[in-house]
């Protein structure tokens, strides 16, 4: 692996600060993402006389991890450089800038973070508005504009223009004006999610839930201490200084949220959540300090919104069914769940942006498409923002408990279990993971096996009830390897075998 890699993908830039992410490389993607933006708002303007056209408004967060204000001066020049006006709403986490996004009518967001990334990682992730509103004075309501969940991360083939816009290099214009937003961007968000909680919300409010969260002294402190505080639970908050050093690595992985447990039995709470940077995943620790992790977290979140929706359905105020939306590497157990609910599972490309456009294309198909989500621990709630939301997520989960009646550990007992066994593989470019993906590919092929192609590659044995996704990593100089099946031994088998065929 190079010592300092510099990412540029669907899910935004990333690199070490100071070596690959200098001010320089953030502030020429943050212009050339501003006047590819620039250009796609006043495209979307054409039709309107020129005193109705808006200037293209982009919200700037960050995640806080220490440093990143040099990431965020650079990300205010190129923006303005190409001709945005910035609405900086400090730090944030990356589905709150969403959420802004769309209340203000914006174009779109920039984020400062590298995600789960380690402390001397930063990045810029960008968000759009796919089907931008213009809206007009008689659209105010109370002096708070209509709300439509719109913003989102790029899809490929846009992600890709403004890939080769940077590569290319952007010109400048004449500089854009700068907003400072800060403080009611957290408390429009927690708005939305408490507002679409599914159930009765004095329900929830009454079971007086003990919570540890630990929001590795990030983005996530004030939404979180937010929601508990409207949803009546006692929180015990841990790493929850803005200082944004990260008391521990901040994926939040078994191995790293030991600590997190053992808090969880000390204070006897009912359950643990863990976020990460930019909030935007969630981990979670059951009522026994146990690691349940983050591949239950879209599970349980989606069970929440399909049971809310029976319930409607059985009332008359609802059509049966729905949608939920997952990649190709998240587990399926998330399957099992719909099929209870007669629901259907739609399987996408790695990455959030994947995900949403799926979600989206459903949704204009005249699908009801109740949620999205990632194996990684993303929760995608179309109620509130088509951006991965550890705020929504606990939320949900929360309210299932409370609706249920049900201990966290008793939830996931009641979910067919599988084990799913990862494992890593350094490359030198993502195009070397090509061979191996066709060996795979062509050893399974015949083996009475499905073959999907759209990320890597995806084998199913359903028989089985197995699968296995060999792919590049989109944000690391890596190839991912994961298995799931009924037990431990078979996944690490299938794993096994296909380092195996890798190898030859």
């Amino acid at each position: 692996m190079p010592e300092a890699p510099l990412m540029i993908g669907i899910s935004g830039l990333r690199g070490i600060v100071g070596t690959s992410l200098t001010p320089d490389v953030a502030s020429n993607y943050a212009r050339a993402f501003g006047s590819w933006l620039r250009e796609r708002h006043e495209r979307s303007q054409t039709a309107l006389a020129p005193g109705e056209r808006r200037p293209t408004n982009v919200v700037l967060a960050a995640d806080g991890r220490a440093g990143h204000e040099i990431v965020v001066r650079a990300a205010v020049l190129g923006l303005r450089s190409a001709g945005c006006e910035v609405t900086d709403i400090g730090v944030a986490a990356t589905p709150t800038a969403g959420v802004m996004a769309d209340h203000l009518d914006a174009a779109g967001a920039m984020i400062a973070t590298a995600s789960h990334n380690p402390q001397e990682w930063n990045g810029l992730k960008a968000l759009i508005r796919t089907n931008p509103v213009i809206r007009t004075e008689t659209d105010v309501i109370e002096d708070v504009l209509k709300f439509f969940p719109d913003a989102c991360a790029p899809p490929a083939a846009l992600a890709q223009e403004i890939i080769e816009r940077y590569r290319a290099g952007s010109a400048s214009t004449s500089p854009a004006a700068l907003h400072a937003n800060p403080g009611a961007a957290t408390r429009i968000h927690v708005d939305a999610v408490t507002g679409g909680i599914p159930w009765d919300i004095r329900t929830l409010r009454q079971r007086r839930f003990r919570v540890v969260v630990d929001s590795v002294n990030s983005s996530g402190i004030a939404g979180s201490r937010d929601l508990m505080a409207r949803l009546g639970v006692e929180l015990i908050h841990r790493n929850s200084e803005p200082t944004g050093i990260f008391p521990h690595p901040p994926e939040p992985t078994r191995e790293n949220l030991a600590s997190l447990g053992a808090a969880v039995t000390t204070f006897n709470a009912d359950v643990g959540f863990a976020q990460d940077p930019d909030a935007d995943r969630l981990a979670i620790i059951d009522e026994g300090g146990r690691y349940i992790g983050e591949e239950y977290t879209p599970v349980l979140a989606a069970t929440a919104l399909l049971q809310a929706h029976r319930d409607a359905a059985a009332a008359g105020k609802a059509p049966a069914g729905g949608v939920v939306a997952v990649n190709l590497s998240t587990s399926r157990m998330i399957d099992d769940v719909a099929r209870v609910f007669h629901a259907r599972v739609v399987r996408t490309a790695v990455g959030e942006a994947n995900v949403v456009e799926a979600m989206k294309r459903e949704a204009a198909a005249g699908n009801n498409v109740l949620m999205g989500g990632e194996g990684n621990g993303g929760v995608i709630w179309p109620r509130v923002t088509y951006v991965r939301d550890s705020i929504s997520g606990m939320a949900l989960i929360l309210a299932l408990m409370a609706r249920t009646g049900r201990t966290l550990s008793d939830l996931v007992s009641s979910i067919p279990s599988y084990a799913i066994d990862k494992r890593k593989v350094d490359l030198a470019r993502k195009e070397d993971a090509r061979p191996a993906v066709d060996r795979i590919a062509t050893r399974y092929g015949s083996a009475h096996a499905a073959i999907d192609l759209q990320d890597g590659v995806r084998v199913d044995w359903p028989q089985r009830r197995a699968w296995l996704h060999v792919r590049a990593s989109n944000t690391e100089p890596i190839m991912r390897l994961i298995a799931e099946a009924p037990g431990a031994a078979e996944a690490a088998a299938i794993l096994d075998d296909a380092a195996a065929i890798i190898a030859h």
